[in-house]
């Protein structure tokens, strides 16, 4: 009987003692979940200011912002559906609407003040424009990503009307893997002023030789230019598998490196498959190239859902994977990071999921996310470049029909409370 009331009196101790832990270990993971804090945003519904002239933009590849915190987008004027631009038949069909010009700039408050673009003397304008930097000294650069005007079309970035309808298939054009060496239209990228004045060219069109071509481009995707060298790194791109770096005021070519600081080369690798060990190339496209202040750069292999890091001479540092299972497009769209000291967050534009991953920069965990695929302000289609103000504000570029601007307000740091927090709707 004694025997039994201390098994008894034991087996109660026990339990206690394993509800007090759990009790403790149960509060100490809410305090470390709350431990984890993140940049948190709203949308800003009623940003940018509706244009004038009855404009409208098409698939709006870039974004940058300058010194004075004035956004540059840049837009395909040739991706409108014949539909969206009765205004430019002869006669008009309707007084809505015209593409925009490509390059447009806007002030804090979202009013347009600048724009500009298109074909010109002493400069070949891309097929299909891509991407667009503006760099410390305030000069713009743009990419391109165009394969050629068919016979007798306009191209898509020339403003040709419903050349990009015509395929019915925008994934195909813009992010196939492209194998072999061919050369293409978009084998350049431009350096103007932020009035338009043209300043420099890199390559040339239809003169790439591939990969390890030091001269041109293929397809390049975006610009990244150093401010404590003066160099400009490309990620190339869409046709070509590396990142390459040239001096900034001269154009001459530094550097190049592939997937792993290995040399590229241009084999097709086929479709990605996330149970396949990892690509020792780059997939097309080679989407970012961004440098941060610890001189350490972060380039998009989009496809490969991965970030891979690099010092600036092409060494090899680390990687991540980022919603490793997506297919299509994949998840690895372009970057922006936080406008602290120490540049403690990633924020990462995912295309294909439809959402701005937050990352810490130093171990490249994602904490947490928001976005939602969609029409409605803060929800994306296509959410394909993005960039950040002085003051943490946040700004995406949308492709395909997604087609416009959004702007995210920096709301501060929070505690991580789910992993994905939808649309960020303004709280009341």
């Amino acid at each position: 009987m004694r025997r039994n009331l201390f098994r008894g009196a034991a087996l109660v101790a026990l339990i206690v003692t394993l509800g007090v832990g759990s009790a403790v270990l149960n509060r100490r993971g809410v305090v470390q979940a709350a431990g984890v804090q993140a940049p948190r945003f709203e949308v800003d519904p009623l940003w940018p200011k509706p244009l004038p002239n009855h404009w409208i933009l098409g698939q709006t590849i870039g974004v940058s912002v300058d010194a004075q915190d004035h956004i540059w987008i840049i837009h395909r004027a040739g991706s409108l559906e014949p539909g969206e631009v009765h205004a430019t038949t002869n006669p008009p069909t309707a007084q809505c609407c015209a593409p925009a010009p490509p390059v447009l700039e806007f002030d804090e408050e979202g009013n347009l003040i600048g724009h500009w673009g298109g074909p010109g003397p002493g400069y070949d304008w891309p097929d299909s424009n891509h991407g667009i930097t503006v760099d410390y000294k305030g000069n713009v650069w743009i990419g391109g990503n165009g394969r050629g005007a068919p016979a007798g079309g306009a191209g898509r970035g020339r403003g040709g009307r419903g050349a990009s309808a015509a395929t019915g298939d925008q994934t195909a054009y813009n992010e196939g893997q492209v194998a072999g060496t061919q050369p293409f239209n978009d084998n350049m990228i431009l350096k103007f002023t932020q009035e338009g004045k043209f300043l420099m060219q890199i390559g040339k069109p239809n003169q790439s030789k591939g990969s390890n071509d030091i001269a041109n481009l293929r397809l390049p995707a975006k610009i990244f230019v150093d401010p404590k060298t003066n160099e400009a790194y490309i990620a190339d791109g869409y046709g070509n598998h590396r990142v390459i770096v040239f001096d900034a005021e001269t154009g001459q070519y530094k550097r190049h490196w592939g997937a792993y600081g290995h040399k590229p080369d241009d084999a097709n690798l086929g479709r990605y498959n996330p149970s396949d060990p990892p690509a020792q190339q780059f997939r097309n496209p080679v989407h970012c190239a961004e440098l941060s202040h610890d001189n350490l750069l972060y380039v998009c292999d989009r496809v490969n859902d991965r970030i891979q890091v690099f010092k600036p001479d092409g060494t090899f540092v680390k990687e991540t994977f980022i919603e490793k299972e997506t297919l299509g497009s994949g998840s690895a769209w372009d970057i922006a990071f936080s406008k602290d000291a120490a540049q403690k967050y990633i924020y990462l534009a995912d295309g294909e999921n439809d959402r701005v991953h937050i990352l810490d920069r130093q171990s490249l965990e994602v904490l947490t996310t928001f976005g939602e695929g969609g029409r409605q302000p803060g929800e994306f289609y296509g959410v394909h470049s993005i960039a950040t103000d002085s003051k943490g504000d946040i700004f995406t570029t949308e492709t395909y029909r997604g087609q416009r601007v959004q702007k995210f307000v920096y709301k501060g740091l929070a505690a991580v409370t789910k992993k994905d927090q939808g649309v960020v709707w303004p709280k009341k």
